[in-house]
Parts: C-alpha cells; sequence; structure tokens
C-alpha cells in the first residue's frame, strides 16, 4: 500500500480553523515501521494555548445554551462522518501510532465514533430530579463544568480524544485537547470533523506540544476539569497542579493488572484472553494483564498453548492487513521494553518465548514470555508497555488473589474459569476498577472504565462519565410563610 501524505495543513486546531505558529518547538512524527519522518508539527507556544483557551471559555455559553438534543445531533453526526472515513483515519492513526491496519480498522476511529454516538444519544436525557419536602419543594439541575483540558496519550489517540470529548461536549462543555506529543496527527482530524458535524467554533480545539504546553493548560483559571490519559509519574504532576486550582480531574493511569487462571478454565480462552492482554497493540495498553498467575496444574498446558498460538504472530509492515503484530510507538520505548526484558532474564526468569529486537527496520520487539517469575521481580512489579508478559503460579484461590492485589496499582483485573460462582467471587475482591470474567480488555462505551488506588479515579464511558463532566444545583422552592427567630 502507498504510504499518503499525512502531513497537515497546520499543527493546531483553534476557533474552528487551523493554525500554525512555527515558533514553537518542531514535534517530528515517525512511522515506528522504519523510523522514517512522516510530518513535521510545531508545539504551541504560550499565545497559542491562551488563544485556544479564549476560544473555548467564550465558545462555552453559546454551546452550553444549545438544546441537549441539538448538542447530541452534532455529536451523531460526528460518529457518522467517523464511520464513512474510517480506512482514512485508520491509515493516519496506523502512521502515527505503528499498530497494525488490521487493528486500526476496528479499534480506533471506530471506537471513538461509538463514543460519540453514545453520548449524542444521552445528551438529551440528561437532567435533575425533584425532591418533594411537604409544602416546599426542592429540584436539582445538572450543569457544565466550563471549559475541560483534555491531555492525551499516544497509544490510541483518536479513541482517547473520543472518549473525553464525548461526554464533556455532551453536557455543554468545551474543550482544549492536547495530544500526546508522539501522536499529534488524529486529534486535528477530529477537530475538523466536529466543526463539519455543526459544532460551533471554539467548542473542540487541538493544541500540539510537550509538557509544558499541559501545564499551561492545568494552570490557567479558566479550566474547570482535568482529563487525563498517562503514566502514574505524570498523573501524579497534573493532580498535583490541578489540585492548586481546586479543579474537577479524571485520572487515567498505568497499571500492573493481574488475570488469574484457574485449573478448571478453558485453556483456549485463557490463552486468548492473555494474548488480548499482552500482545495487542504491541503490549502498549494501560489495562494490560501482565502479571498472568496460573494455577499449578494447569501452569504446563498453559505454556505449551501460548507457544503454539504464538506461532500465529505475523509481523510486518502495519500497513499490510495480514499484518497482526507491530512495532513500538518510538526507539526510546522499544529500548526501554529491551530494558525490562534483559531485567527479566538477569533476576532468574525462565525466558519461554521472544526476548529480542526483531532484526528489521523500525522499532520492533518478539512477543515475550517469563515462566517462573516471583512477585518481587522488576518484571513483576513496574509497568512495561511492551509485548513482556510474566507467568505466574499459585496453588489456592485466597493466595492468588492476595498475591493479585499486592500491588499499589488498581487498573483492571481478569479471572478465567469455568466455575462462575468462583468468577464472581473473585470478581468481587479484586482491588481493581475494571474487572473481567472469562474475558480480558474488552472496554464497550457503555461499561464504566476506571481505576482504584494509584492508577487513577474517575470514570471514562457508561453513564458514569456524565457525573465527572457536570455538577448538580440545587434549588429549594419555598411555598409559604418564612419563619426566623426575630
Amino acid at each position: 500500500m502507498t504510504r499518503p501524505d499525512i502531513q497537515p495543513k497546520a499543527s493546531h486546531f483553534i476557533d474552528g480553523a487551523a493554525i500554525e505558529d512555527t515558533d514553537g518547538t518542531p514535534i517530528v512524527c515517525t512511522y515506528a515501521a522504519t523510523g522514517e519522518e512522516l510530518a513535521r508539527l510545531h508545539a504551541a507556544t504560550p499565545a497559542i494555548v491562551d488563544r485556544a483557551l479564549a476560544a473555548a471559555d467564550r465558545a462555552q455559553a453559546e454551546w452550553a445554551a444549545l438544546q441537549p438534543v441539538e448538542r447530541g445531533r452534532v455529536l451523531r453526526r460526528a460518529a457518522d462522518i467517523l464511520r464513512e472515513r474510517n480506512h482514512g483515519l485508520s491509515v493516519i492513526e496506523t502512521l502515527d501510532t505503528g499498530k497494525p491496519l488490521q487493528e486500526t480498522l476496528v479499534a480506533d476511529a471506530t471506537s471513538g465514533a461509538d463514543a460519540l454516538e453514545y453520548f449524542g444519544g444521552l445528551a438529551a436525557s440528561l437532567g435533575g430530579e425533584h425532591i418533594p419536602l411537604g409544602g416546599d419543594w426542592a429540584y436539582t439541575v445538572r450543569e457544565p463544568l466550563g471549559v475541560c483540558a483534555g491531555i492525551g496519550a499516544w497509544n490510541y489517540p483518536m479513541q482517547i480524544a473520543c472518549w473525553k470529548a464525548a461526554p464533556a461536549l455532551a453536557c455543554g462543555n468545551t474543550m482544549v485537547f492536547k495530544p500526546s506529543e508522539a501522536t499529534p496527527l488524529s486529534a486535528l482530524k477530529l477537530a475538523e470533523i466536529l466543526v463539519e458535524a455543526g459544532a460551533p467554533a471554539g467548542v473542540f480545539n487541538v493544541v500540539q506540544g510537550y509538557g509544558e504546553v499541559g501545564a499551561q493548560l492545568i494552570g490557567d483559571d479558566r479550566v474547570a476539569k482535568v482529563s487525563l490519559t498517562g503514566s502514574v509519574p505524570t498523573g501524579r504532576k497534573v493532580y498535583t497542579a490541578a489540585a492548586e486550582g481546586m479543579k474537577h480531574v479524571t485520572m487515567e493511569l498505568g497499571g500492573k493488572s493481574p488475570m488469574l487462571v484457574f485449573d478448571d478454565a478453558d485453556i483456549d480462552k485463557a490463552v486468548s484472553g492473555a494474548i488480548l492482554g499482552n500482545f495487542y497493540s504491541s503490549g502498549q495498553i494501560c489495562s494490560n494483564g501482565t502479571r498472568v498467575f496460573v494455577q499449578r496444574k494447569a501452569l504446563e498446558p498453559f505454556l505449551d498453548r501460548l507457544r503454539e498460538r504464538l506461532s500465529g504472530v505475523v509481523m510486518g509492515d502495519p500497513l499490510d492487513e495480514e499484518t497482526n503484530f507491530g512495532p513500538l510507538v518510538n526507539e526510546s520505548q522499544m529500548e526501554k521494553v529491551l530494558g525490562f526484558i534483559q531485567a527479566g532474564r538477569d533476576e532468574g526468569a525462565r525466558l519461554v518465548a521472544g526476548g529480542a529486537r526483531v532484526d528489521r527496520p523500525g522499532y520492533y520487539v518478539e512477543p515475550t514470555v517469563f515462566a517462573d517469575v516471583t512477585d518481587d521481580m522488576t518484571i513483576a512489579r513496574e509497568e512495561i508497555f511492551g509485548p513482556v508478559l510474566s507467568v505466574l503460579s499459585f496453588d489456592t484461590e485466597e493466595e492468588a488473589i492476595r498475591r493479585a492485589n499486592a500491588t499499589p496499582y488498581g487498573l483492571a483485573a481478569g479471572v478465567f474459569t469455568n466455575d462462575l460462582t468462583r468468577g464472581h467471587r473473585v470478581a468481587a475482591a479484586f482491588r481493581a476498577g475494571t474487572t473481567f470474567i472469562n474475558h480480558y480488555n474488552v472496554t464497550p462505551v457503555e461499561m464504566p472504565f476506571g481505576a482504584v488506588k494509584m492508577s487513577g479515579f474517575g470514570r471514562e464511558n457508561g453513564k458514569a462519565a456524565i457525573e465527572h463532566y457536570s455538577q448538580v444545583k440545587s434549588v429549594y422552592v419555598g411555598m409559604g410563610d418564612v419563619e426566623a427567630p426575630f
């Protein structure tokens, strides 16, 4: 497939138009499969960020004043456009991230469209309640927060932008969105599509940049809400800065999620879950179940079947739809992952599969499986964000739950068992915000997604997301005399 020219018209999208300012630091987009430069943008200067915030602030009252059904209609139109242009948007996402086109065609713009459609449908249903108080009564009104700052990650750029924009806009907020500097392209397309769908200028703005751009957004008094998808260290900094202004915050951070496989589980299903939870997107998913605890009796059958399934890996040009395993996003991420693999070797884990950089251009690392992993090993404690699966063994349910929860993280957890009573019991015992029984890493927009402990707080998707992009005003209505002590 011939690679298209993906150089955008300009680096930023503000107040309904593409905006360039070459005074900003250059941002180079490279193709992870080859390392070649594909596009060049510029980070936002302070003046550009201020211009975006001013546009969002000005547009917010007009957008909030629209009938909710009208806001919903705009979001649903945008969802239709995303689906109509899915192939072209998926190619951009593949070029920007390195993920196989086989994946981006079904998991990126389409899931973004699902979010726009879902929250567009909810918009007209958002309301308050009537509270009878004898002769008097009260009612509540659900109001937007104002201007929201969205800060995205590089693994699912379009999806993350939509997961943040859809509930925010449905509630009557406006947004300034900063994509990851590693994947800056698709958010610009989303901004164009929202305007095409009828969103007034300034409702959704995109500014590019590094940490200082995010810091300016978070620290500005015009911003009422900050929503971040990123690492735990970044989350700590963002949360601290947002707290200075008493801003609403949603944090969707990293994890070291456990997956429990009991000896009565369907091994093929469990292996499929482990593949989805470790090797999809080349392992670059925050909710990945990278600590796979397998009950001792099932351990070797599980490893044998996993080895067999890894023969189905097709590594190649991500634009080839036969390819099902792509490179890591950039060289620095590849080197980080290779460092973790070396730590696994050095600390005595048994290498079952993979373990090396692939001898080809680009940032490819083999799908890697370690067995005989212990809880104190680096690969069992730290988030790797790459295709590295750690297998640990256990004997009893109580032991497995205790060890699964022995982590500061709490994003996701999964259990595979044919005993549904056990499945629900284990899911209830997990200290994680998103759990799976006999499946893994499925995130339908109808289901809230989020974390506990150091993996963050707040929820994206589902009706629960509305609570994090709106606030409730209470109104007391006196119907009789007003008594006072004097």
